[in-house]
């Protein structure tokens, strides 16, 4: 007769195995992303996993599970030790759209960024390196867009916030991987501290452009509804996070640390009351959170503002164009005709 106890205990069982499930594939992602010559650590861990899946299972003798089980702990005690040691860094082989952090100098209402991008793309994705300082008034401070870049799908798009002035001058930031000159983006390995952070503030020809016309992406722009009079605190966030960066290098993760939830955090500086989201996970979602909050401006539903808002078929028409920014937007709910003449 089964009872309560023997349930509890096949429950508690099946429990612990999901765990060490869990466990030993972190471990190996870990190792294998991090660790020198991984293959000498994969092959113990792995099967030192396995070994303690079984001895969990009652497949062993109750001495020899109690050794499995107590090297098996041991094992994940001195992983985790070691993963503490695994630091970010500034000092790599960084890859060239990368490879300065900014860095910005505020006095009073002028804001003035160092290390800005303004590289000019060519069609097979190489850049030709360009990095400026510009200066901002941020009394001119008066729009901000959303930008969002689909490269994997429907769930997943790249987050960017596109600020505008009185004076027709636009930057563009955007939180992205700081991958090495040898490296290519991994959701996967963005789990396993395989890149640092790093806070890009962009021309807007330059990092809208590349999405659109060099990687193929599909880009859609929106208007964020923000008052003029919040948007120094929108964009200072910015700053502030570059200046975070900069003193103290940062891991970036595809769930915690990423382009969306950098969005989400600085938008909490104007409005705290901001609730979690399983859309700030499926970033190609963020969109409709912003919506569903009364973040976007324009008349009509989402998808109404998504269909005007997409933007790739013109920023691939304007590739060249001096006047590329002004033509994205023509037709964008809730931007003034004017801005786009």
């Amino acid at each position: 007769m089964v009872t309560t106890r023997s349930l509890w205990r096949r429950a508690l069982r099946v429990l612990l195995c999901i765990a060490t499930v869990v466990c030993v594939l972190w471990g190996i992602g870990a190792l294998w992303y991090q660790a020198p010559q991984r293959w000498l650590w994969l092959v113990p861990w792995s099967a030192l996993g396995v070994a303690t899946l079984l001895a969990m299972a009652g497949r062993m003798t109750r001495l020899r599970r109690r050794r499995v089980l107590g090297a098996g702990l041991v094992a994940a005690l001195a992983l985790l030790g070691w993963w503490q040691t695994v630091l970010p860094m500034h000092d790599r082989d960084w890859a060239d759209d990368v490879a300065r952090l900014l860095h910005a100098d505020v006095d009073g209402s002028r804001v003035t960024l160092h290390n800005v991008r303004n590289f000019d793309w060519t069609r097979d994705g190489d850049p030709a390196p360009r990095w400026e300082t510009r200066t901002y008034d941020l009394d001119g401070l008066a729009s901000a867009d959303l930008v969002m870049s689909y490269w994997m799908g429907p769930a997943i798009a790249h987050t960017l916030v596109s600020f505008g002035f009185d004076d027709g001058s636009r930057v563009v930031f955007s939180l992205e991987i700081r991958k090495e000159r040898h490296e290519s983006f991994s959701a996967i390995g963005g789990f396993f501290k395989q890149f640092e952070a790093v806070l890009i503030a962009a021309d807007e020809r330059d990092i809208v452009r590349v999405r659109s016309n060099v990687r193929d992406e599909d880009v859609y722009l929106y208007r964020l509804a923000i008052p003029r009079e919040q948007l120094r605190t929108l964009f200072l966030a910015y700053v502030d996070e570059a200046g975070t960066l900069q003193q103290a290098p940062r891991f970036y993760n595809t769930v915690t640390s990423n382009c969306t939830t950098i969005v989400f955090d600085v938008a909490r500086h104007i409005a705290p009351g901001l609730p979690l989201d399983i859309r700030l996970l499926l970033s190609g979602y963020f969109g409709q959170y912003a919506h569903a909050h009364g973040g976007l401006a324009g008349q009509g539903s989402f998808d109404q503002l998504e269909a005007a808002g997409r933007i790739t078929d013109r920023a691939r028409a304007a590739d060249r164009d001096p006047d590329f920014s002004r033509a994205i937007r023509r037709g964008v709910p809730g931007i003034p005709e004017a801005e786009t003449r």
